[in-house]
């Protein structure tokens, strides 16, 4: 007999937007003619800037002429790619050793993979949370612990004494997705002081740091003695918009000593075993977005989904509801109105309006209630969405 991986019926049946598209294609069914506007998944509608599709092109032009044709990608990406990952961090008067960057296919992948170099741990995750933090932790079949994000912490949970006695592999995601909240710098270095103190790891997810506009860290590196505790995480698909192209990095610290074992060295032999790169193409497109024209041509369109996010937070402002997030972070974290639970407002906004967010609850017990809307959709979306919703709430 074959043994499998029981763990994974210790999932949850389906993933949060599958069961939202369920939904949504059973309210279609009945009004074929409903005209639904999508503000729940987190994913961008822009096209790509013309700077970074012009660099694919000639990517792909090279590919086809004997001379600059390229096969198998560097174990851990090509170095025209790391380089200016290191330089971007630079901005931040972050110094990162090119040894410690890791070209991947994106957050979510390594977010998941990283979890191959430890063995059975403690998990420290916020709640409400990402679903990829705890479901590949179930997977894993490691102890899962939650501290309460809340209205009350502004959903920053912070260590507390209850905390301490135990070594932790600690999930943080700042600017936050589902809540958009963003920790300060005082909070993160409470964090990283409990780290050390509990010999604990971090790990910290940056996929939207760039929609940070003031002095919120960009990195937890930013922070003094990291380095020594904290693994990082980062993507193109918000930043640069490549959602449908995958492409993102993760820092590995040569620093990090966990039992007289470097994870680097770790996370090189996971990677050069299962992993064989990310194209040419891809990465080619990836450093062009991280050079100074390429910035700037992505701020552009980051501009547009603050702007978004500008005109929702207004609106519930307006409205008297609660919520936090749309600074520094597209989505809108708000409390649902009329006492309604999380996927009472899901079926409300969809009747009512025909607008789709996504239910809080569906990212953990502390997210009954509260309710997602993000601001990567059209601005004249955005606005039809609020001019129907100003009509029922």
């Amino acid at each position: 007999m074959i043994n499998i991986n029981t763990n994974y019926l210790n999932l949850k049946e389906s993933y949060l937007f599958s069961d939202i598209n369920k939904k949504i294609k059973e309210y279609k069914k009945i009004n074929p003619d409903a005209k639904i506007i999508r503000l729940g998944i987190g994913d961008v509608t822009l096209p790509l800037p013309k700077l970074i599709v012009d660099g694919m092109v000639k990517a792909s032009q090279e590919m086809g002429v004997k001379d600059t044709f390229r096969g198998y990608p560097p174990e851990f990406g090509h170095d025209f790619l790391r380089n200016n990952v290191k330089a971007y961090y630079k901005r931040y008067n972050v110094d990162i050793d090119l040894d410690d960057i890791f070209i991947s296919d994106g957050a979510k992948s390594d977010m998941g993979n990283l979890l191959d170099i430890f063995g059975k741990n403690n998990i420290l995750i916020p709640d409400p949370v990402y679903p990829v933090y705890l479901d590949t932790n179930i997977m894993h079949n490691n102890n899962v612990i939650f501290i309460d994000g809340n209205k009350d912490n502004n959903f920053l949970p912070l260590p507390n004494d209850s905390l301490y006695g135990k070594s932790y592999i600690i999930y943080i995601c700042s600017p936050n997705n589902p809540t958009g909240a963003s920790y300060n710098k005082e909070q993160l270095k409470e964090w990283v002081s409990f780290a050390k103190k509990t010999e604990s790891l971090i790990i910290y997810d940056a996929a939207y740091e760039a929609f940070i506009d003031n002095d919120v860290p960009h990195s937890i590196y930013e922070i003094d003695g990291a380095s020594s505790i904290a693994i990082e995480v980062a993507s193109f698909s918000k930043f640069a918009g490549f959602t449908g192209i995958r492409c993102g990095y993760t820092i590995v610290p040569s620093s990090i000593n966990i039992n007289g074992v470097l994870l680097n060295k770790l996370w090189k032999r996971r990677q050069s075993t299962k992993f064989n790169g990310v194209s040419y193409i891809t990465q080619v497109a990836a450093s062009v977005a991280l050079t100074t024209e390429g910035i700037k041509e992505c701020q552009k369109n980051l501009c547009y989904y603050k702007e978004n996010a500008r005109l929702l937070k207004e609106f519930f402002k307006k409205k008297g509801i609660w919520f936090s997030g749309g600074d520094n972070s597209p989505y809108i974290w708000l409390e649902c109105p009329f006492g309604m639970s999380s996927w009472e407002f899901f079926q409300f906004l969809l009747e009512k309006c025909n607008v789709i967010g996504t239910p809080g609850v569906g990212f953990g017990k502390n997210g009954e209630g509260f309710f997602r809307i993000t601001s990567f959709g059209t601005k004249e979306d955005t606005l039809e969405a609020i001019r129907r919703m100003d009509l029922v709430l």
